[in-house]
């Protein structure tokens, strides 16, 4: 492959992340064609250089196109950066693939695990595109779209099994206000990035409630415990836990009213049902979506995740908002440890 600064990126989509991805990459230099489903999103970042479904007070680099074709999008790309719903990630891709270079780096933004299967996207993407392994990396960390397009400085974590391969990425969004590590370690950047969201719907839920900073940082330090549980279970090394895709994420998502998921649970917490938080929040909220496949492999690894199981059963109306609070503190005493 060419250096970097001749890179080429497909991104797909033009939502909140993948858009800000997209900004990160043409800003490191990166040659970025951004994939948007609707012709009047691809319209106006290719002509007035901006986004207006997402971000219209933001001017995106002049050297970021966009197109409605994912052939064109794919056409010699170094790189597919995967920016869409967890859930609807096999149905699209299925679509896309024929278009997906020999040598093509995929990247996954996504931070869900798929229902049904239980499988991360990075193993939807080997087994709907045929890929290697060493072909599929992964970019998570305490990324809030909304500061990194007003520039603010941010870090995250590039992981793939080809060191290699993540050290390209690496250099393909390296910016001024982006500072991206690498990692191996896939798995764990995986869960990390998926289980915060459901961690942080708790949060949002005892924010709504009218439950304090105790109640919250309860909440993250024991949910980065069961996060921790699941993913070294699973075979990630704890210390990525502790990282910028785990603790980093998990606080980021967890503390910020501009997070999807917490804002989700708070309107959870203020009484809303789901089918009008959902309304509320319009945005695709993974932590909703991915909870009860979450659930289900910590059965399957015989893992205890209660912070899990409570916002699960909430979802599915099992049990009340006051049941479930009920249910995470008379939970019996035990070590910490």
């Amino acid at each position: 492959m060419s250096q970097h600064r001749s890179a080429r990126a497909a991104v797909f989509s033009a939502g909140s992340w993948g858009t800000a991805v997209a900004k990160i990459l043409a800003d490191a230099g990166t040659n970025v064609i951004v994939h948007a489903r609707r012709d009047e999103i691809a319209e106006a970042i290719n002509t007035v250089h901006r986004n207006p479904g997402y971000f219209p007070d933001v001017e995106l680099p002049a050297s970021l196109a966009a197109t409605t074709d994912p052939a064109a999008a794919l056409h010699r790309a170094d790189y597919l950066v995967l920016s869409i719903p967890a859930q609807s990630l096999r149905t699209n891709l299925a679509l896309w693939t024929p278009h997906v270079g020999p040598d093509t780096l995929i990247v996954s933004l996504m931070k869900g695990i798929e229902l049904g299967s239980g499988e991360r996207a990075s193993q939807v993407i080997t087994e709907v595109t045929g890929v290697s392994a060493d072909r599929v990396a992964v970019l998570s960390g305490p990324n809030l779209a909304r500061e990194i397009m007003d520039g603010q400085p941010a870090a995250a974590t590039v992981a793939c099994p080809d060191e290699d391969a993540a050290r390209r990425f690496q250099q393909a969004c390296h910016t001024s206000y982006f500072r991206p590590y690498t990692s191996t370690d896939v798995i764990g950047c995986e869960l990390g990035g998926a289980v915060k969201n459901v961690i942080a719907l708790a949060v949002g839920i005892a924010s709504g409630m009218g439950l304090g900073d105790n109640a919250s940082a309860m909440l993250i330090t024991r949910g980065l415990a069961e996060t921790t549980r699941l993913a070294v279970a699973m075979g990630a090394h704890p210390a990525t836990l502790a990282g910028l895709a785990g603790l980093g994420d998990l606080v980021a998502t967890c503390s910020s009213p501009l997070s999807r998921n917490r804002t989700f649970g708070t309107h959870l917490g203020h009484g809303l049902s789901v089918e009008q938080a959902t309304a509320a929040t319009r945005q695709t909220t993974e932590g909703v979506k991915s909870a009860e496949a979450i659930l289900a492999l910590a059965h399957a690894h015989s893992v205890e995740m209660p912070i899990t199981q409570v916002i699960s059963a909430l979802l599915y109306e099992k049990v009340t908002l006051d049941e479930a609070a009920a249910a995470l503190m008379q939970r019996p005493p035990k070590p910490e440890c």
